[in-house]
C-alpha cells in the first residue's frame, strides 16, 4: 500500500528548486515526549511493569502507551525509533554497501541541545563513510522535562553533497530547530553544510500528524530515492507533487507491529524457553524479535 501518493493537481511537478508556498504554524499537543527515549529509553524499558510492554523489536521496547499514540495521537519518540530500526533491519540491511544512518530521536535531541556538538562524538555512529542522515527533530528546549515539545519535522543531511534537507509539515515551524542540528551535526563532521528549509514538503491538515509525516518522508526518501540510485548520483530531493496519507502510514504502522508481535510468539513458542509450556504459557513478558531469537532458532536447527 502506498503510503505517499501523486497529489492530482497537473499544475504541480517535482522539482529540484523549492516553490514558496503559504506559511505554516506550530501547533500543542498534551502527549509525552521522552527527550531521551530512542537509545536511552531501553535501560528504562526493562523497568516497566510487564504488562505496559507490548514487543521488544531488536533495540526498541514498545510500550502500550506508544502503541495508543500511532492510532489518533502525537507520535511519541519511541515509535519514531521503532519505525527507524524497522527500516534499517527490513529495508536498509538489503543494501549493504548503503552507508546511510538513520539516527534515533534521542541522538538528535542531545545534537539539538549540545553546546559542545564534539563531546557527544563517542556516543554516535562512525560518520567517516556515511553518505546520508536522516534526524528526527523535534522543539522541546527543556532537558529537564519527561514531557514537552510540540512539533516533529525531519532533517536529511547529504553528506557527499553538502546539504542538509529540511522537511517541515508545519512550514516553517522547526526552522530554528533544524539549523542549529544542522550546525552542529557540520561541526562534528568538520564540514561546512548548507541548510534548505524546503517550502514544498507536504503538510500536514491537523495537530497530531508531524510525527507520521516524518516516518513516511523517511520511508519514502530512503527506499524510493536514496537507495534507488548510485551513492554518488544526483538526485531531486523535493517533494513537491507528493502529499501524505497518514491515515494509511497510522494502519500501517499498526500492522507491523502486529505482524512482529505474532512472529515474536511464534519463536517463542519454539523456543526451549520454559515459558513457553505448562502454567507459564500466559507469560508476561512481551513478544521478542531480534539476535536473540535468530540465535534460539539457530541453535534449535543445529540439534535436529
Amino acid at each position: 500500500m502506498p503510503l505517499l501518493k501523486n497529489q492530482r493537481s497537473s499544475s504541480q511537478t517535482p522539482n529540484s528548486s523549492p516553490a514558496p508556498q503559504g506559511n505554516g504554524h506550530r501547533n500543542s499537543s498534551s502527549s509525552a515526549l521522552h527527550p531521551f527515549g530512542g537509545r536511552v529509553s531501553r535501560h528504562f524499558g526493562h523497568s516497566l511493569s510487564p504488562e505496559d510492554a507490548i514487543l521488544s523489536y531488536h533495540d526498541i521496547r514498545l510500550t502500550r502507551e506508544d502503541y495508543d499514540c500511532i492510532r489518533n495521537d502525537w507520535l511519541t519518540d519511541n515509535v519514531i525509533a521503532f519505525w527507524q530500526e524497522y527500516l534499517e533491519r527490513e529495508r536498509l540491511n538489503a543494501y549493504p554497501k548503503a552507508r546511510i544512518v538513520l539516527l534515533r530521536p534521542s541522538m538528535a535531541f542531545m545534537l539539538l541541545r549540545t553546546k559542545d556538538p564534539l563531546s557527544l562524538k563517542a556516543a554516535l555512529p562512525d560518520f567517516k563513510e556515511t553518505t546520508h542522515i536522516f534526524l528526527p527533530v523535534n522543539d522541546c528546549r527543556d532537558v529537564t522535562r519527561a514531557e514537552g515539545g510540540s512539533h516533529w519535522s525531519l532533517l536529511l543531511v547529504s553528506v557527499i553533497d553538502g546539504v542538509a534537507f529540511h522537511y517541515d509539515s508545519l512550514y516553517p515551524s522547526n526552522a530554528q530547530e533544524g539549523k542549529m542540528v544542522t550546525h552542529n551535526v557540520s561541526a562534528l563532521l568538520g564540514k561546512k553544510l548548507n541548510f534548505i528549509n524546503l517550502q514544498d514538503s507536504p503538510q500536514q491538515e491537523n495537530s497530531m500528524d508531524c510525527g507520521v509525516y516524518v516516518c513516511l518522508l523517511m520511508q519514502h526518501l530512503l527506499i524510493q530515492k536514496l537507495l534507488r540510485v548510485h551513492a554518488d548520483a544526483k538526485i531531486s530531493m523535493s517533494m513537491r507533487g507528493k502529499e501524505v496519507d497518514a491515515y494509511g502510514g497510522r494502519k500501517e504502522m499498526i500492522r507491523v507491529i502486529e505482524s512482529k508481535k505474532r512472529e515474536g510468539e511464534k519463536r517463542r513458542s519454539r523456543s526451549h524457553s520454559p515459558f513457553a509450556h505448562g502454567s507459564h504459557s500466559k507469560s508476561k513478558s512481551p513478544p521478542r524479535v531480534g539476535e536473540e531469537n535468530d540465535d534460539v532458532a539457530s541453535s534449535k536447527k543445529e540439534e535436529e
